[in-house]
């Protein structure tokens, strides 16, 4: 996509701000700052994602500032200035030049000239949104200008009343993705898709967990995507049974199943993808038979995606299918309306069946309005990620079962007319899978 293009892209959000900001506010939105690993050592920089979202631009030290109404929405960016000493220790910078002709500001100034040229641009507004908690130093400054500025009240000088947090109007914007983002998150999971089969057909028992997180980082960066959307998770055996499982510091054995929770990162924008695969590639019958019931569970989740259907109604319909499913093979025993009714089936599947997913892999946006669960909507991005969990000495329920931990996860984008399952080319059915891992 061109550069011109995807500044337009960016354009239209800040247009669609500003018109729900209204004449007379003023936004004002810091990146994120560099958070250092060790001495002289810094994190790989990632933007903050209100601020990539509505900006595009990568570098640190920078802030937007919008004026709805002036100038048909003023759009200024502070950042860091061209300077040839540094950029030859830390790379390239846009500069004032670039945040013009390249991000589409209407004006660009010196990170440097921020607190002097702030206050004059608060004057005459009605309502600052600003998001305080995040950037200490900045919230500080922002109360001080507004009360200097307020001071000066009987001079004629007019001041902003209230201060009006960004979240609410940035976020649910941002749950409704344009034509742009959906291009950017199909590439994340085409290329986290491949890593799935890069692991898939690697595994062997006797190898450990971070080998098998290697090949998902080998592929993710073979295929330019820089970074995972978070930390990818490889759990064998028992450790599937931990939600949150990064240590993957475990040999891998023979017999076991193994959790895979990975996704690329591709331009900023998140894949989320698990699989459960067993090590040495052949599913047991036990295996099969607790993983059947977590895959019908997906798919009957999946066919509740489409519009006017709300949030609530995948969960529901994973819920049903399992408690069904584990009543058939006498982990559960009752009646299944009384089970779930009770949520008999918690201690197995204790998290929900999905969250939005885009910038931020648990992305932003209310999942109820009013008290009622959100409709879903074309434009919406979800996972659906049902599971089934026997942990290693789970009481009451036969050994055969223990050590089990499955979850299979898809995105998936509401449409007009339903759904498209975004990462559909990851191997998912036991034939599949098994045929992937057999493959040389």
């Amino acid at each position: 996509m061109s550069t011109k293009k995807l500044a337009s892209n960016y354009a239209g959000r800040r247009r669609r701000l500003c018109d729900a900001m209204g004449e007379g506010g003023i936004a004002i939105l810091p990146t994120a700052t560099v958070s250092r690993r060790n001495q002289d050592t810094e994190y790989p920089y990632r933007a903050g994602s209100d601020f990539l979202y509505l900006t595009g631009f990568h570098e640190p030290e920078a802030v937007m500032v919008l004026l709805p109404g002036q100038r048909r929405n003023r759009y200024i960016l502070f950042c860091r200035p061209r300077d040839p000493a540094q950029e030859v220790w830390t790379g390239r910078r846009a500069g004032c030049e670039g945040a013009v002709s390249i991000y589409g500001a209407d004006e660009a100034y010196p990170i440097g000239d921020f607190d002097k040229l702030l206050p004059d641009l608060l004057k005459g507004c009605d309502r600052v949104y600003y998001n305080t908690g995040l950037n200490e130093t900045l919230d500080r400054k922002i109360i001080s200008w507004l009360q200097g500025l307020r001071a000066q009240a009987r001079a004629g000088v007019a001041a902003p009343n209230d201060l009006c947090s960004l979240d609410p109007l940035i976020h649910e914007a941002r749950l409704i993705k344009d034509k742009q983002e959906l291009v950017l998150m199909r590439r994340a999971a085409e290329v986290s898709a491949a890593a799935h089969h890069r692991l898939m057909r690697t595994c062997r028992p006797g190898q450990m967990e971070y080998e098998l997180e290697a090949e998902l980082l080998h592929e993710f960066t073979r295929c330019g995507c820089r970074s995972p959307a978070y930390p990818s998770i490889v759990a064998g055996g028992d450790n599937a049974c931990i939600l949150h499982y990064t240590d993957n510091d475990a040999p891998l054995r023979g017999g076991d199943l193994l959790l895979v929770d990975a996704g690329a990162e591709h331009a900023g924008y998140a894949a989320d993808i698990t699989r459960t695969i067993p090590v040495n590639g052949r599913f047991s019958p036990d295996q099969r038979a607790l993983y059947e019931i977590v895959l019908r569970a997906q798919l009957a989740a999946i066919k509740q995606v489409r519009p006017g259907r709300h949030w609530d109604a995948p969960h529901r319909a994973a819920v049903r299918e399992i408690t069904r499913g584990l009543c058939a093979l006498g982990i559960l025993k009752g009646d299944e309306k009384v089970l779930i009714r009770d949520q008999a089936y918690r201690p197995y599947f204790m998290h929900r069946t999905g969250h939005w997913l885009g910038i931020d892999v648990h992305d932003v946006g209310a999942y109820k309005v009013d008290g009622e669960w959100r409709v879903f909507e074309p434009g919406m991005v979800l996972t659906v990620e049902p599971g089934i969990y026997v942990a290693h000495g789970t009481k009451g329920v036969d050994r055969r079962w223990w050590g089990m931990g499955i979850r299979i996860e898809d995105d998936v984008l509401v449409t007009a007319d339903g759904h498209e399952i975004l990462t559909a080319a990851a191997a998912k059915s036991v034939a599949e899978i098994e045929a992937m891992m057999a493959a040389d």
